[in-house]
């Protein structure tokens, strides 16, 4: 009788682990088709050049295109980091890409390079995670504006509302997509 009952243990607890590890497998699944994580190798290359968290650099990529090469906003924004021409131009300058023109902007590469690029001056600019976010989305132009308004900003350094319902949703999208792009990496790596 003893061995019966811790036998029927092992099995219940056999058939309990085995559907433990089936619904995280299938959570995994749904998690990274939900959240997709293309062009790592091109991500973390960029990050570690511009020494930015390439969590973040998900996160922004997810936001902007959930990871789509040929995205096009409505503002003209192009690519996985949905970067207009100005910027896309001004940055290439800074960077001093070869051969750059704004037609190669869809390129993974080269979307990415000017995309990591850009958030590394708007984070060297702001030393604030969230402020760099806000302006990546809302221009620094309008960053710069609320943090001179004390309805937004009571020290000029940070801000606490974000006036713009676009750019406060951004700005949460991007802070979870990273959390959960965080997770992702230290699984992946």
């Amino acid at each position: 009788m003893y061995a019966v009952i811790n036998l029927r243990r092992v099995k219940v607890w056999i058939l309990r682990t085995l559907t433990v590890i089936i619904i995280l497998l299938l959570s995994f699944n749904i998690i990274s088709f939900r959240y997709p994580l293309k062009y790592l190798d091109i991500i973390e290359e960029n990050a570690a050049v511009s020494n930015i968290d390439p969590a973040l650099v998900c996160a922004v990529i997810h936001a902007e295109s959930k990871f789509t090469e040929g995205a096009l906003s409505h503002k003209g924004a192009s690519g996985l980091m949905q970067i207009t021409e100005n910027t896309a131009d001004w940055m290439a300058g800074l960077m001093g890409i070869p051969n750059y023109g704004y037609d190669r902007i869809f390129e993974p590469s080269l979307n990415i390079s000017i995309g990591c690029r850009y958030l590394q001056w708007l984070l060297e600019r702001y030393n604030n995670v969230d402020l760099a976010v806000a302006a990546y989305n809302a221009g620094s132009g309008n960053v710069d504006k609320w943090l001179r308004e004390p309805r937004y900003s009571a020290d000029g350094k940070s801000l606490g509302a974000i006036p713009f319902k676009e750019t406060r949703d951004y700005v949460n999208r991007v802070k979870m997509n990273k959390w959960i792009y965080d997770i992702i990496l230290r699984i992946t790596i």
